[in-house]
């Protein structure tokens, strides 16, 4: 008996992902229009166009306003689906934030047309999606609920049934297996999807994935004959490397067979060109040129963590000491619990490693973001922590084992008392209270460009004054 068809949706990551892994996040909205109408005719199942990272980096380098953004790629994109990536707790900033800010920028965000939230946590710890999670289904978004699949003694295919198993729970619309690092196996992942379709029937499974090992396409293949629904590509030009796999390979691989995707190979290779070329642009931060880089399979070191190795370590140089930084990366993890190597702990973890090879001495030295993981401020963690190091970092306090932004008060009010005379739109406080600095500056900025007044000097007189002055 013939196979049913069953058609494969294709979820597009040029314009947030794609660009995140392999021109650090640098491509502008100016280059993202004029190509959008074309790809919005191709029939993807949802193009993912902001979250992540963009939204820092729209401020911080690009001197864009996010939402802005958002708004001319919702314009462009009439036929397709938008979606984003949100850090749960975090948003799109690198901490947790209080419920008041979750519940605004979930609200908004659906406000200017986000059809789709992908929610994670870097801990794979619910309680930080609940919040964003509850408001998206509310609003009436599609909430995609999302495991950050690593692995360690504790990841295993029961971990991951019984968090699917809570996820649903709460009220997920789909579930993503998010492979940030390429690590999954073509076989463990035809299991894990296997197992979920089997236990979640109606609820619609995507894979999300790097290219980094040189896994990546077979991998999709088995979650695929597995029961896979939909899987994330780039544009063939904009692929591979630390992206994803390549859009048209996916579509030819997939053509005729019972998961073809419907999708046209000629407009594709129409949208590679113009992407081809628009890359060209960014040659200053395309730097990633290892192509496959099997030390991931060795430390689960995502490829824009590697790149932060070698610029910070090269930055001191000290590049030669790149192999020891990568051997303490997994001693450093498994002290911490098995935290995923996914924002923000790949930073945590990442940093911590780098200050221990340097200073000679394991833990000599922590961040704040150490301490503060070590308190719970970041959730619960999927393994036990070396509690001996604990110890070390935070003495006798106790570590809290409550929600983390339970313990967090509101913060919107105060960040609109802050803002003063640059608010122009609400949305611009969400943009201060997850990045104050760049964000001031980005608004002072606008403030001086609209009334031609320099902004510096009314700092002066706040500076002189030992106060803030604050609009009535």
């Amino acid at each position: 008996m013939a196979e049913q068809k069953r058609k494969i949706g294709i979820t597009d990551t040029s314009f947030r992902d794609a660009h995140q892994s392999l021109l650090a996040t640098r491509m502008k909205t100016e280059d993202m229009i004029p190509i959008a109408e074309k790809m919005d005719t191709i029939g993807f199942h949802s193009m993912e166009v902001w979250g992540g990272a963009t939204f820092d980096t729209c401020m911080r380098f690009l001197n864009e306003d996010p939402w802005e953004r958002l708004d001319k790629m919702r314009k462009a994109l009439k036929k397709t689906k938008i979606q984003m990536l949100l850090r749960g707790q975090n948003l799109v900033g690198y901490k947790h934030y209080a419920d008041d800010v979750v519940e605004d920028f979930v609200k908004k965000t659906v406000a200017h047309g986000m059809d789709i939230f992908r929610i994670f946590d870097a801990m794979n710890d619910v309680r930080n999606l609940q919040k964003a999670m509850e408001v998206a289904k509310k609003e009436g978004a599609h909430v995609q609920a999302t495991m950050s699949y690593t692995i360690s003694p504790v990841h295993d295919l029961n971990y991951f049934l019984k968090m699917a198993q809570q996820m649903v729970d709460m009220g997920a619309d789909s579930f993503c297996i998010k492979d940030m690092a390429g690590i999954l196996k073509p076989y463990v992942a035809y299991e894990l999807v296997s197992e979920l379709k089997k236990k979640f029937k109606d609820t619609p499974v995507q894979l999300h994935t790097h290219y980094t090992s040189g896994m990546a396409s077979m991998m999709y293949l088995k979650a695929i004959e597995a029961g896979a629904d939909v899987v994330d590509t780039a544009i063939s030009s904009m692929a591979m490397g630390t992206s994803q796999p390549p859009t048209e390979s996916m579509v030819a691989s997939l053509a005729d067979s019972s998961y073809d995707t419907g999708l046209n190979l000629v407009v594709l290779s129409e949208v590679a060109e113009y992407f081809k070329e628009v890359r060209k642009k960014y040659q200053a931060f395309d730097v990633y040129k290892a192509g496959v880089d099997t030390n991931v399979l060795l430390y689960q070191v995502p490829g824009g963590m590697l790149s932060n190795f070698i610029n910070q370590l090269q930055e001191q140089n000290a590049g030669h000491k790149l192999p020891e930084v990568l051997a303490e990366v997994p001693r450093v993890r498994e002290d911490l619990g098995y935290p995923p190597l996914v924002t923000p702990t790949s930073q945590i973890v990442g940093t911590q490693a780098v200050m221990n090879v340097m200073l000679g001495e394991r833990y000599k030295m922590v961040t704040n973001e150490v301490r503060n993981y070590m308190k719970g401020l970041y959730g619960t963690t999927p393994g036990p922590v070396n509690e001996e190091i604990r110890k070390q970092i935070i003495k006798d306090e106790k570590p809290i084992t409550g929600r983390p932004a339970d313990y967090i008060e509101p913060q919107m009010e105060q960040a609109r008392r802050e803002i003063g005379i640059y608010l122009q739109k609400e949305e611009d406080v969400l943009s201060y209270v997850m990045f104050p600095q760049v964000a001031q500056q980005f608004l002072e900025e606008r403030y001086a460009a609209k009334t031609n007044v320099d902004y510096s000097i009314a700092q002066e007189n706040e500076a002189s004054m030992g106060t803030k002055v604050y609009p009535l």
